[in-house]
């Protein structure tokens, strides 16, 4: 509690990007509580005595810089914190014109240090730039640690060039490539470490596992139909977070979440939380094992759009700038799903220090191409949770306006624990809304596919004789006369 009553709110200030950054990679070891702030550039290492050292990624490059980390890229082994991302070392703010404003990649390096605990020192292992003003090499956003090996091994799909999987011992040398999908998360799982293949900008394409004792390669691609419980398709499944538990794979996306057996090659998609054209997703925060379960967080706002030039941006930014529920902390329990938290625009970070939880949120998302200022505009703030939250079951209202939804499947709601659970239906039109329950169990099971039949004016769809989890297909095109709520009590 001593290092907890240390941490402060970190209110707009300098740092030339996109948006707000926010507070990433929180890790606590040895004593040390470890984060960092972006887009200003600063690493914060705090123990009980309160601040113990901070860091603005000098060894990178001078003055000012900005960026730091937004994926969660932490690792601790025995003395050492080893934490990577990118930096912008020096900063350059191209400022405004006639679309918008920008800033220059020239200087836009991704990289690897290291914090040693018992010398309270930090060191720069490796850092990599294309120097160009326009593009940049794949961004540091996983670190996991090989024992066997005694290796980290670092995950790149941010970018456009340098992607995949790479190598480097832990006190430097070599920055070697193992794999050349573009990975964006990952976790060991069993005997091998399994990231997740994402490819911008439609996300999701599969898993590539490493063998840590001898780097063969497993690659499997999904086919999305094929692997989803409710049979249906997902839009955009960008990747959030990668997790193991339960001996098995957990691939947290916008959409839902892929859990796989990596020896039988028998993988699931679970559909949770799907708003399609929405970007209501796990994305941008870590999955903390906590209590022998998962808890992650579906944000609700995490990346937008300001200034929209094209009639196609003004589409994006419309769906990415409506607001349709809560950020919610989900409890990963199976076959048990269960809402444990509402909290505000985005939670970035998730850590565990003794007997509480601390969250990392912010006000504000990362915004689009020409949306750059020389501030970060969001607030940055520490939640502090008990532990007991997990014993939670939060309400919910979800709003989605017909424009969200079209045709298209929605839902993966997770009922367990709600005594009056029901969707409302605003209709301009008669329809038909066809309704999925499936179990989150290892495997999931598909139990029931239900039809009920919609009148124009408010319409009332009773759940409470469904269990598990529920999703929603509507037969009509829904437009911008409909609306739905979804509420759980």
């Amino acid at each position: 509690m001593d290092i907890l009553d240390h941490l402060r709110e970190h209110p707009p200030r300098k740092g030339p990007e996109w948006g707000s950054g926010g507070i990433f990679g929180l890790k606590y070891h040895r004593g040390i509580l470890y984060y960092t702030l972006s887009f200003e550039a600063e690493a914060y290492f705090i123990d009980r005595e309160g601040l113990r050292k901070k860091y603005e990624f000098e060894l990178v490059g001078p003055k000012p810089t900005s960026g730091g980390d937004t994926y969660n890229a932490v690792e601790a082994v025995d003395e050492k914190i080893y934490f990577g991302g990118w930096v912008h070392a020096p900063a350059i703010y191209r400022g405004k014109n006639e679309l918008g404003a920008t800033i220059d990649f020239s200087n836009k390096y991704s990289h690897l240090h290291y914090y040693d605990i018992e010398d309270d020192e930090i060191g720069l292992l490796w850092k990599e730039s294309m120097h160009d003003p326009e593009r940049w090499v794949g961004e540091v956003s996983e670190i996991i640690y090989n024992p066997y090996m005694d290796e980290l091994l670092i995950a790149r799909a941010d970018g456009y060039t340098n992607l995949g999987v790479y190598s480097i011992d832990r006190g430097g040398g070599e920055f070697k490539k193992l794999a050349d999908k573009p990975a964006l998360k990952g976790s060991i799982v069993l005997d091998h470490a399994c990231f997740a293949i994402h490819q911008y900008p439609s996300g999701l394409r599969g898993i590539e596992c490493i063998d840590l004792i001898d780097h063969k390669i497993n690659t499997v691609e999904y086919n999305y139909k094929e692997i989803s419980v409710d049979g249906e398709d997902v839009v955009n499944p960008q990747v959030g977070s990668v997790a193991s538990a339960y001996g098995k794979i957990f691939i947290f996306a916008r959409g839902g979440f892929v859990v796989g057996d990596i020896i039988d090659n028998e993988y699931y998609f679970i559909r949770l939380f799907d708003i399609p054209n929405s970007m209501f997703s796990p994305l941008r925060v870590n999955t903390k094992v906590f209590g022998g379960g998962l808890l992650t967080s579906y944000n609700a706002y995490v990346h937008s759009v300001i200034h929209a030039r094209e009639d196609r941006d003004k589409i994006i930014k419309r769906s990415l700038n409506t607001i349709v529920s809560p950020s919610l902390l989900v409890y990963f329990t199976p076959p048990t799903i269960k809402v444990v938290g509402t909290l505000g625009a985005r939670v970035t970070s998730i850590e565990v220090v003794k007997d509480k939880i601390v969250v990392g949120c912010n006000t504000m998302a990362n915004t689009g191409r020409y949306d750059s200022a020389p501030f970060d505009q969001g607030v940055r703030t520490f939640t502090i949770l008990s532990q007991d939250i997990i014993y939670n079951q939060q309400p919910i209202t979800m709003g989605i306006p017909g424009y969200i939804i079209e045709n298209k499947v929605f839902g993966g709601i997770p009922l367990t624990g709600y005594r009056e659970p029901r969707l409302i239906v605003y209709s301009n039109k008669e329809n038909e809304i066809l309704v999925n329950e499936y179990i989150a169990s290892i495997p999931p099971q598909l139990i029931t596919t239900d039809k009920h039949t919609l009148t124009p004016g408010r319409n009332i769809v009773d759940l409470t004789s469904y269990s598990g989890i529920v999703s929603f297909k509507l037969k009509k095109f829904m437009n911008e006369k409909d609306y739905i709520v979804i509420d759980l009590k």
